[in-house]
């Protein structure tokens, strides 16, 4: 890591399997270290998931009603949501999809799932397709394996991808074909997530570079996405600075780095 990461103003953090485990909660070493960067440092938090996800992996585990709380900025829905605190958590814009944009999804992912004869797991957990509200986002395992199985879901969730990335890939291509006017990411283990055009992580920096007064070459951006077709990669666009991780063990070092410990 570059000394001069140590003076940055602003952290950004995707957060499944760069802050927690997949689905899972903050673990308390890192709940920690989280803490101190946040007397330290302003930051940010930009995933996929839906709020209620944030608050259940994240929130849950930090001080309520802590000062710290107001160096902490809240992207979910990959930015299509922003929440900060201010005596509590405020939501300060929601871009949802339309009716017929929810409509033209459902129909592009059975139109691409029976044109590639797609054969599902055997066993399913949840719903498969989720109605997030501002994101429809697709979990060939569903969206509660994680909750149900703990561990053992993130296992299956790891393995899932292990065999099956390019068949992931292959459907979210022929989704960005059949959905022009939307956007399409692969995201977390096993997710494809369907957003509004334009609506990606580096919409998500620029939106805080807006909202918070903080120039881009002043933040430092921390994924284990940064790759081609990854959730994570759009930042690159913005020229900001950023650092790949494999994991939250991996971002925990990052953390120590930048705080000096």
């Amino acid at each position: 890591m570059r000394k001069d990461y140590k003076n940055k103003k602003l952290i950004v953090f995707d957060i499944d399997g760069t802050l927690t485990p997949s689905k899972s909660v903050m673990e308390w070493d890192m709940v920690k270290l989280f803490l101190r960067l946040l007397e330290e440092k302003k930051v940010a938090v930009i995933g996929g998931g839906k709020y209620s996800l944030f608050k259940e992996q994240m929130l849950s585990r930090l001080p309520q009603n802590d000062a710290r709380l107001a160096h902490l900025f809240l992207f979910p829905t990959t930015a299509n949501a922003f929440y900060r605190y201010h005596n509590g958590w405020k939501n300060i814009y929601t871009l949802k999809l339309s009716k017929q944009e929810k409509l033209s999804v459902r129909k592009a992912f059975r139109e691409t799932l029976k044109e590639i004869a797609y054969v599902p797991p055997k066993k399913i957990y949840g719903v498969v397709l989720e109605d997030r509200g501002t994101q429809m986002s697709f979990s060939p395992l569903g969206q509660d394996v994680v909750a149900r199985l703990g561990k053992k879901g993130i296992r299956a969730k790891e393995e899932w991808k292990k065999n099956n990335n390019h068949l992931r890939l292959r459907i979210a291509k022929l989704l960005a074909k059949r959905l022009p006017k939307l956007e399409v990411h692969v995201g977390g283990l096993t997710t494809i997530d369907v957003t509004r055009k334009g609506i990606d992580k580096a919409y998500g920096l620029r939106q805080i570079k807006k909202e918070l007064g903080i120039p881009i070459r002043d933040m430092l951006f921390i994924g284990d996405a940064i790759y081609p077709s990854g959730n994570d990669y759009a930042v690159v666009k913005t020229g900001v600075d950023y650092i790949k991780v494999k994991d939250p063990r991996d971002t925990k070092k990052v953390i120590r780095a930048i705080l000096g410990l």
